[in-house]
């Protein structure tokens, strides 16, 4: 099976030599796998650094993820290639052969465009010597809870021949919720078909948690605004016959200035401004959801914590988008 694993890396030069020896050391056997560092818009030794480690680079000028993604997807992996795993530079594998149990699960259900690695906090399973503010961040989530039916940019596979009917918009700060969006619908060209994303049980890897307040406010200001957006360039599709969305993204994959305009055209929306109130009030509708859970305290008192979270995320997020300093994009 020929597989081409992009490792998506951005001024990563203080760990990619360790993600390199990391990449090298998986056991892919069965597989013609060429593994391919995507170092773009470094201002560092990334590249340099990991050529030196034994990798094939390329060093990419323009940074940016969905420009990245597009240029794996369209221009440097095989054309020849069966299937391509997505893996970002700064993340941890919990197995030996994490990348062909990937390619492998994949494979062995031709019926999904989208196979999951479970995304897991490194505080999660290394909890010894945790502070309190650690253990109340670790407590809150160790790992995405859909991570089954969303796509975690961090580590996934797709056939090839499905990746390549998809572009990405130049400059999406949340590219992975973008995709899964245009995997469900085909390109926004019918209805959701969730059955298409999966996870692979028994398959996880670690990632860094933020581990102070500012910071994880910070991550998840862009993480909400990078879903206003989505639903923006959603909108911008939408308005199109349904025959004309595909090649519109691959227009948008090349056109620098058609994120911005979609955003100026759609946002602020009424009556939600320019996030809407689902991101607000997503936990409290998950906890009244589930009724057996208003009578777990530790549920409620997590539950609570997390919307006022929330709250501070949501005011900082309609903020910045007003200013036009959010994203960078208007």
């Amino acid at each position: 099976m020929r597989v081409d694993i992009g490792v998506f890396a951005h001024n990563e030069a203080a760990g990619i030599a360790d993600m390199v020896a990391r990449l090298l050391a998986q056991d892919l056997r069965g597989l013609e796998a060429r593994i391919l560092v995507l170092a773009n818009g470094c201002t560092d030794a990334t590249a340099d650094l990991a050529r030196a480690a034994g990798a094939e680079v390329a060093d990419l000028a323009e940074g940016g993820k969905s420009r990245t993604w597009n240029r794996f997807v369209h221009d440097l992996a095989r054309e020849e290639a069966e299937v391509l795993i997505f893996v970002d530079a700064d993340i941890e594998f919990t197995a030996p052969d994490c990348l062909r149990r990937l390619a492998l699960g994949l494979v062995a259900r031709p019926e999904l465009w989208v196979l999951n690695s479970q995304p897991v906090k490194d505080i999660v399973a290394r909890p010894e010597g945790l502070g309190a503010l650690d253990k109340i961040i670790a407590a809150a989530g160790g790992g995405l809870d859909d991570w089954k039916t969303a796509i975690c940019g961090q580590l996934y596979a797709m056939p090839a021949t499905r990746a390549r009917r998809f572009h990405l918009p130049i400059g999406l700060p949340v590219e992975d919720g973008f995709l899964r969006a245009m995997v469900l619908t085909d390109a926004l060209t019918g209805p959701e078909e969730f059955s298409r994303i999966d996870g692979l049980d028994g398959l996880s890897h670690l990632y860094a948690s933020e581990r102070r307040i500012a910071a994880l406010i910070r991550h998840q200001t862009r993480i909400v605004i990078g879903s206003a957006i989505n639903f923006a360039a959603f909108e911008a599709l939408r308005a199109l016959p349904e025959e004309a969305r595909r090649p519109a993204l691959a227009r948008a994959a090349a056109d620098e200035g058609w994120l911005a305009r979609a955003i100026r055209a759609r946002l602020p929306g009424w009556p939600f401004g320019y996030v809407p109130l689902h991101f607000l009030t997503k936990r409290l509708l998950r906890l009244w959801s589930h009724p057996r859970d208003l009578l777990r305290p530790k549920r409620v008192f997590l539950a609570l914590m997390g919307f006022g979270f929330d709250a501070i995320v949501y005011v900082l997020a309609q903020y910045r988008m007003a200013r036009g300093t959010g994203a960078g994009h208007w």
